[in-house]
């Protein structure tokens, strides 16, 4: 087991990494329990998770009054409708201000659910149990909810921080291939953004992470969260410095917008927006060739897309890319920011980024 804390104002919570947790009931039930404090349980989980891992949790919780939503699976489930439906399902079965939301699945539910603890009855418990690696790595921590509008990605949510996210590495061995790389792209932006250790031990070790070699895919997911938890403690609200988590993001969720949400999963798109990035941090802040095409090596060995296809270069033009990033939650002033990198480990986040540059890097990728 390994442990990091996220230390926030007020208070702070654990991310606990555990290979094999949920098939250790014993543990398991000993990891909730700690977190948990009244005798209601909400576990808010899809249709493709659930058969594989809540039968584990609800034996961790067999004493105690334990209802479950499922919704389903996919980016495009991940709006105010299922939103809606899961507050029904929960003021349905009288759930009040002592109970906890547990959400059991990648990085929809747990943004879904995290919204609807964020909000439900003014705030309850949330404890994440991420199953993808992207969930794992990325946004199970930091505090993150929202939900997708048709106009823009994750336009509508909240600041809410779990009790404890709980990890098991274990899980990824029944996450679809693809699934399972769209994750790689987060892990590989850490390696852009704060460890270039990293980004090289990623770049040596592709065979075995693609083959989920479990101990290699431990110690990177907590580098990965060590990483996030320190950024997140620093800067809780993304008022500064936590912006750099968004490297690749301000093209990838235009991507995502644009070409409808499902047809490229969110690491797909990220990767194709950290190419954009890369290209654009060459272009204002030095980024050498080199470091562009390690990059790109890097994302292909991991079987992880680097420019769009077809199909979607027919919706995604230079025009539609700067109008839909003209929305992004990173826009300030009506000054849009980039993050961009000077070299692997040192990136800034700009809001004086000539418009000329942008579009001459979306005319070269769009």
């Amino acid at each position: 087991m390994q442990e990091l804390i996220v230390e926030i104002p007020q208070r702070s919570y654990p991310i606990v990494v555990v290979d094999g947790l949920l098939a250790d009931a014993q543990a398991l039930r000993a990891q909730l329990r700690s977190r948990i404090h009244g005798n209601q349980v909400a576990i808010v989980t899809n249709d493709v998770v659930g058969p594989l891992y809540l039968e584990q949790v609800m034996v961790a919780l067999d004493d105690l009054q334990v209802d479950v939503m499922h919704m389903r699976d996919g980016e495009a489930a991940k709006n105010l409708a299922t939103y809606e439906q899961v507050m029904d399902f929960l003021l349905g079965a009288r759930h009040n201000r002592s109970t906890c939301l547990i959400a059991l699945g990648g990085g929809v539910v747990g943004d879904l659910c995290g919204f609807v603890a964020a909000t439900f009855l003014r705030g309850v418990d949330l404890i994440q149990i991420p199953t993808t690696l992207l969930a794992q790595v990325d946004s199970s921590v930091g505090g993150k909810t929202a939900v997708n509008h048709p106009l823009g990605k994750n336009m509508i949510g909240a600041f809410y921080q779990p009790v404890a996210v709980f990890a098991d590495p274990a899980t990824l061995s029944t996450l679809p291939p693809r699934e399972y790389a769209a994750g790689l792209a987060e892990v590989v932006k850490y390696g852009v953004i704060e460890d270039p250790e990293l980004f090289v031990f990623l770049e040596e070790h592709c065979d075995a992470l693609l083959a989920k070699d479990g101990a290699v895919l431990s110690q990177v997911i907590v580098r990965c969260c060590a990483i996030k938890a320190e950024v997140v403690s620093a800067d809780e609200r993304e008022s500064g410095r936590r912006a750099i988590l968004n490297f690749g993001h301000t093209f990838g969720h235009a991507i995502e917008t644009l070409c409808g949400y499902g047809q490229w999963l969110h690491g797909e798109a990220v990767a194709i927006g950290m190419v954009m990035a890369a290209h654009l941090s060459a272009q204002v802040a030095g980024l050498n060739s080199d470091s562009v095409s390690r990059l790109i090596g890097l994302l292909s060995k991991l079987e992880l897309p680097t420019e769009l296809d077809q199909r979607s270069l027919e919706v995604v033009t230079v025009d539609a890319m700067m109008d839909a990033m003209g929305l992004d939650k990173k826009v300030v002033d009506g000054r849009l920011r980039f993050i961009v990198a000077s070299e692997f480990g040192e990136v800034a986040v700009r809001d004086d980024v000539d418009g000329a540059a942008v579009r001459d890097v979306l005319r070269q990728c769009c």
